[in-house]
């Protein structure tokens, strides 16, 4: 069972076993009892009230992430669970740094980006942000903690010197280092230079009545707003104060999805064994871009059309979501 969003994935499987493609919220508890396989995205909660007692022996998401899937349970009962890591960084830092250029008028050069998460995601905002001029803060306490060198820093370190901040960690309620409202009252408090905060993570990681009160109070004036709590229902006021507001879309770039589908089709071709016909779509996906100018930033994407989408008609997320119009990532002239 395939979540018909997924693009470029059609017939890809049709010539070697039952296909069956549905929206997400028809991927139900009886719609997947007789699946081998369900490949989704974040819509699709794969957790015991979808997949107990059903025949779904691997769960392959078209997305970096996997807070939509219950790790624990899929473990203890056998279901192999794939997923995409670093699909869609290129996009998710193009759509970061489109946004700070935008927002300063094209000039960034000797402003602190601060950067909470230095993964697949963070490391290439990086190197992009160093491209064009940025200092940056490296924030990731777990890698941190196992990597022993002096490449990170404290957050309160980006709290006190970043002119931006922007989150690029998994959530997470549990462990050593919980990310579910790591932006709290605490954090936004501690803000001394009225900083731009982008949320292009998960929604949750940000506390939006803590981000609200500090729009309001001025510690952090700037929002650019595309992972939110409760998606898809979004905080109106949130919504009203953030200066750049999208769909959960920042990922959404043609490579990036390209990436994401190939990478589940290989993983699912690979545990059942069988063979499949890569689609042209899928056999030239562009590299990623060593070094970036604004030029190439700014021509590639402007946040604001989207902007105007959502904050025009809120109700539409999902939607909006769903027929994107794929962009172009950023990609090196030779």
């Amino acid at each position: 069972m395939i979540e018909n969003h997924i693009p470029y994935i059609k017939g890809v499987f049709d010539p070697v076993c039952k296909v069956e493609y549905l929206p997400a919220d028809q991927i139900t508890h009886e719609a997947v009892a007789d699946a081998d396989a369900l490949i989704v995205r974040t819509r699709t909660k794969c957790n015991r009230a979808l997949l107990d007692g059903s025949n779904v022996r691997i769960v392959a998401t078209a997305t970096i992430g996997t807070d939509h899937i219950d790790l624990d349970y899929c473990c203890e009962n056998g279901i192999e669970v794939v997923n995409v890591a670093g699909c869609n960084a290129p996009a998710v830092a193009q759509y970061v740094l489109s946004s700070v250029l935008r927002l300063k008028g094209g000039d960034v050069n000797g402003l602190t980006l601060g950067i909470v998460g230095v993964g697949h995601v963070g490391s290439i905002v990086a190197r992009w942000a160093r491209s064009i001029g940025m200092n940056v803060l490296l924030n990731d306490p777990p890698r941190a903690k196992a990597e022993s060198n002096e490449t990170f820093t404290d957050l309160a370190d980006i709290t006190r010197e970043a002119d931006v901040i922007t989150f690029h960690t998994p959530m997470t309620r549990e462990g050593e280092f919980p990310t579910f409202h790591l932006a709290d009252t605490t954090f936004f408090n501690s803000l001394e230079k009225n900083p731009i905060i982008i949320n292009s993570a998960r929604g949750p990681i940000t506390d939006t009545e803590a981000w609200i009160t500090a729009i309001d109070n001025g510690k952090a004036p700037i929002a650019v707003v595309d992972c939110w709590e409760n998606e898809p229902a979004v905080n109106r006021r949130l919504l009203d104060r953030a200066i750049i507001a999208t769909p959960h879309i920042a990922g959404y770039s043609d490579a990036g999805k390209r990436r994401a589908t190939l990478g589940v089709i290989k993983a699912v071709a690979s545990y059942f064994g069988v063979d499949t016909e890569i689609t042209v779509d899928l056999q030239s996906i562009p590299d990623v871009a060593d070094k970036v100018t604004p030029e190439m930033l700014l021509g590639s994407y402007d946040p604001f059309i989207d902007t105007v989408a959502l904050k025009s008609a809120p109700d539409r997320f999902e939607k909006l979501r769903d027929n994107y119009k794929l962009r172009t990532e950023p990609i090196t002239r030779s």
